[in-house]
């Protein structure tokens, strides 16, 4: 399976399923974005692959930075107009893009394309975490999700091309 995990990488597992995200729904996502070009390709490979991604210390930096912001927003206590610019998630506020781009950029380029394209169709997990109807604010989650997602993906398919090899 995988190695001893780091105080900081089960904090920041402990916050992805704290606000609704499990292993499995980041998996899905890898799948999505993976299935039609890997034959016989199992959500375990899936798995496997993000757990990978979430090992980097640089993914749990980002992980607990993004939600420590999305639960400040929330509880209405950062400073005006920042406030109202992650609680609205506003379109032209790309800082929460930035924090996923240090993540997608992990396992080389071809994550930054599947980041551009699961963060515009939003399947799955994606879709809820979208959902601003429930009060919750996921103005960061979304992005990173979305973000460990394509790192995944990216790793998959250097590791299928024998360019990485656990």
């Amino acid at each position: 399976m995988q190695e001893k995990q780091s105080e900081l990488e089960r904090k920041a597992r402990q916050c992805l399923e704290e606000r609704g995200v499990s292993i499995n729904d980041i998996s899905e996502l890898v799948y999505y974005l993976q299935s039609n070009y890997f034959e016989n390709l199992s959500m375990e490979i899936c798995r496997h692959n993000v757990n990978r991604v979430l090992s980097k210390r640089e993914v749990q930096h980002a992980v607990l930075t993004g939600i420590q912001l999305d639960i400040l927003a929330e509880q209405n206590k950062l400073a005006e107009p920042l406030q109202d610019i992650i609680h609205r998630d506003e379109g032209l506020y790309g800082i929460d893009e930035v924090i996923a781009l240090s993540i997608v950029n992990v396992y080389g380029s071809i994550g930054f394309t599947s980041y551009g394209y699961i963060d515009k169709q939003k399947p799955g997990i994606l879709k809820k975490l979208n959902d601003h109807s429930n009060g919750k604010v996921n103005t960061f989650l979304d992005d990173i999700v979305g973000a460990i997602a394509a790192a995944a993906s990216s790793r998959l398919a250097h590791s299928l091309a024998g360019d990485i090899l656990d």
